[in-house]
């Protein structure tokens, strides 16, 4: 299972440079950054350890290595899932029914070939259900600290963990209770926790050191910089409501969603002790509940975890209504179906754009599909940022400032810095910029526009300053648009 996954994410994995967050991953990642400088919520450092390491293997393109974490990643969350429940129900084809499921939903699919953490995630997150389960099958104390140990990699990666650790913590204290655990097990468990979170506990011990605010730092160690009001919102418009439920069909576009009711109503009826099916059923909720209600642009991938446990269910439901001898027949139609996915993520891109379907988005990249880009999984030869900054290279003039916004910024930083590219352009944003960029601001405008080229990725509001829109005009060059003073009546 886990060569079969890797195939599928090596395959369809990204070539190079990258869009938004994970271009901003590969530049942090290039310039050997663990913290970044969005709050520490945002840092998610394993990731970017594990990236540095990736980066000095000197073979093929830089981008596509970085890539690569996330489909081996991928690829481990996808077997740890086959594992669980060939280990729970003692059969191969629930195990695989829910691999595969997995495997070929949207979300988790397509941030198996780009660089982001959430698969990684993903891959802790059911090492931990495997341990839990192992723990509640054997009573082994020692899978209760491997418990510990992946939760604490878990911290590191994302702090989805805290959602886990909450639930786990609940469940030793009810086994400490029963007298179950000692605290000596309680104290390794705590021990390994620590060892495996250090690198997360580092970045908060030094910002409280740096900053000495302790409860800023904390702040931003659980909400980053400014998404604290995102992660409380409890309101709930008809609009995010369509959009979630559009997103949870597209994940699985397939009758056999079924299996996945069918598996909350089947665990009763699956031996393993209450504690392990309490769990499941906790952080299903609570994983669904936060994604489903989060305000963020990109919450579609915040749905991941849950996409986890749904797939455990998935292979609950099928072991209940199809797994039997007598049910062969019906089982090979299950398998096939699972299969759907894929074509429907070849046909609905088309599809969308005659239909024209809103996707939500204001403006049109340069060289990028957005049906294609936001519908498709896979990314096998998706070479849109590199178009883009080959493109701005060739045609901005000596010594130019570009202000680019934070999705467009991260493909210009890596031609100029990966590949060597037009030294002499400054490249500014809200976020990173090129060494030795002059100040971008409205006392600084009028001083670079007499000296220099100025030019804009999108002269569009949310993507370009409130004082260039108000106070110049934009002439289009190649992809980008230039600015120019006013032209008065």
């Amino acid at each position: 299972m886990l060569l079969a996954a890797a195939v599928l994410y090596t395959a369809t994995c990204a070539p190079g440079p990258l869009w938004q967050d994970s271009g901003i991953y590969q530049y942090r990642i290039w310039h050997n950054d663990i913290e970044g400088n969005l709050g520490l919520a945002l840092a998610h450092p394993l990731y970017h350890i594990i990236g540095i390491a990736v980066k000095y293997i000197p073979l093929g393109e830089f981008g596509y290595r970085i890539n690569l974490i996330s489909a081996v990643a991928g690829a481990f969350a996808v077997a740890n899932l086959f594992l669980l429940l060939r280990l729970w129900l003692k059969k191969n084809s629930p195990a695989l029914i829910a691999a595969i499921t997995l495997a070929l939903s949207h979300t988790f699919w397509r941030h198996a070939v780009i660089a982001e953490d959430y698969t990684l995630y993903a891959a802790l997150l059911l090492a931990e259900l495997l341990m839990l389960l192992q723990y509640v099958k054997t009573k082994r104390v020692v899978f209760l600290y491997l418990l510990g140990l992946f939760n604490g990699l878990a911290i590191d990666t994302h702090m989805f963990a805290s959602i886990g650790f909450v639930c786990y913590l609940v469940f030793l204290v009810f086994l400490l209770a029963k007298k179950q655990i000692t605290l000596k097990h309680l104290l390794i468990m705590a021990v390994l926790w620590i060892i495996c979170a250090a690198p997360y506990e580092y970045l908060i011990i030094k910002n409280i050191v740096e900053s000495g605010n302790f409860r800023a730092t904390m702040a931003s160690a659980l909400f980053g910089n400014r998404w604290q009001s995102n992660v409380f919102n409890t309101g709930l418009s008809a609009g995010l409501i369509k959009e979630n439920l559009i997103l949870l069909a597209y994940n699985f576009p397939t009758p056999n969603l079924i299996f996945f009711f069918a598996g909350l109503y089947g665990l009763k009826k699956v031996s393993t002790g209450r504690g392990f099916k309490n769990i499941l059923i906790a952080l299903s909720a609570l994983f669904f509940i936060f994604a489903f209600r989060y305000t963020v642009p990109d919450r579609y991938a915040f749905f991941i975890p849950f996409y986890c446990l749904a797939c455990i269910l998935f292979g609950v439901g099928f072991n209940l209504l199809i797994s039997l001898p007598n049910r062969k027949v019906l089982a090979y139609l299950v398998f096939i179906l699972a299969l759907l996915p894929i074509p429907t993520y070849i046909i609905a891109p088309a599809a969308a754009e005659k239909l024209q379907f809103g996707l939500a988005t204001k403006r049109k990249v340069p060289y990028r599909n957005e049906y294609t880009w936001f519908l498709r999984p896979w990314r096998t030869g998706s070479d849109s940022p590199e178009r883009f900054a080959n493109e701005v290279a060739g045609s901005a003039e000596n010594n130019a400032v570009i202000w680019a916004d934070t999705t467009t910024v991260p493909p210009l930083l890596y031609a100029q810095q990966v590949k060597g590219r037009r030294a002499d352009i400054k490249i500014v944003s809200d976020l990173i910029n090129s060494e030795g960029s002059p100040e971008f601001d409205e006392r600084s405008i009028e001083k670079l526009l007499a000296e220099r080229a100025v030019y804009v990725v999108s002269p569009i509001d949310g993507y370009c300053p409130n004082f260039l829109l108000e106070r110049y005009s934009f002439v289009p060059s190649a992809v980008i648009w230039r600015v120019v003073e006013k032209q008065t009546k």
